[in-house]
């Protein structure tokens, strides 16, 4: 059985709230913007010693994902809050589901909670909308992967959401693997130059794919011993050929304007991979939001 070369970005395992810790640079820097010298407001009506409890919830179905990087935002804000997690990432929920418990110093938590909403609420609208294209595919081999169409400095975490809904992500970056695509083509000329030149830089391990718009770059790319082509706004028809002609000798992946709808009739054609930049460039966040309870016995008066 042939390997896709993004395999080892399949894996799915849950960020818990130590775990989410390796973030706190970008949760440190989304914190500062939006607080700076302190939340006015709450410094302005809130007593120092007033102490709450609030509930994170869903009011929208879904899949969520990101809950231990929401807590971990609570305890930057303030160490004293108790934050427990009430779902794990990638369990599909449904409107009213308890995603996080929070209980400590009311000023900590009104201050934390739009950020922490802002990160949860779009990486649970990934997982949850990678999710419908994942189900979509119905029992074909097909795997959805994304691409690097991604919010600049929050690709781990959307990387990382795709995977809560059961995708599978494609390269990281430029720097780990090698997409030759319709530019490099214009520049270098053909995809068998290409490809050669690609072989000869190219790092033990690497992988290495060429995009193909046409069925003639699809046979140049296997006579020239492609590992995996990139089938570019490709019709149906043409994708089936395309598996034809491959015999299962590389990985083949449709790319380009990928619509939900079609899904299921591309997974059909037979390709290996689906990758739909819709996953993480133009998707709603998911509808969650904090219920706030003050504790009246600590409230300052």
């Amino acid at each position: 059985m042939i390997r896709h070369p993004y395999e080892e970005h399949a894996t799915f395992t849950p960020i818990d709230l130590d775990g989410a810790a390796a973030f706190d640079r970008l949760l440190l820097a989304a914190l500062d913007e939006d607080v700076r010298e302190g939340d006015a407001t709450t410094l302005a009506l809130i007593p120092e010693d007033t102490h709450a409890r609030g509930v994170i919830a869903s009011r929208r179905a879904g899949i969520v994902a990101g809950v231990g990087i929401a807590a971990r935002v609570f305890t930057l804000v303030d160490p004293r809050i108790d934050v427990t997690i009430g779902v794990t990432d990638g369990a599909r929920i449904v409107p009213g589901s308890v995603l996080l418990r929070l209980e400590g110093p009311a000023r900590g938590i009104l201050t934390g909670e739009r950020v922490a909403l802002n990160v949860l609420g779009r990486l649970c609208g990934i997982a949850t909308l990678t999710r419908a294209y994942v189900d979509a595919v119905g029992n074909a081999k097909t795997r959805i992967v994304d691409t690097r169409k991604t919010t600049p400095g929050l690709r781990a975490l959307e990387r990382y959401a795709v995977r809560a809904g059961g995708g599978c992500n494609h390269r990281t970056g430029l720097y780990d693997a090698i997409l030759i695509k319709d530019n490099h083509l214009a520049v270098v000329g053909s995809v068998r130059e290409a490809l050669a030149r690609a072989r000869a830089w190219a790092p033990a391990g690497m992988p290495i794919e060429v995009e193909c718009d046409s069925l003639e770059q699809v046979r140049e790319a296997l006579d020239a011993g492609a590992e995996a082509i990139l089938l570019d706004n490709m019709s149906l028809d043409a994708m089936r050929e395309a598996v034809e002609m491959a015999q299962g000798r590389v990985v083949l992946e449709a790319s380009g304007g990928i619509l939900l709808e079609r899904i299921g009739d591309i997974a059909r054609t037979g390709v290996d991979l689906i990758s739909v930049g819709a996953l993480t460039h133009s998707v709603s966040a998911l509808d969650v939001g904090l219920d706030f309870t003050l504790q009246e016995s600590s409230v300052s008066r």
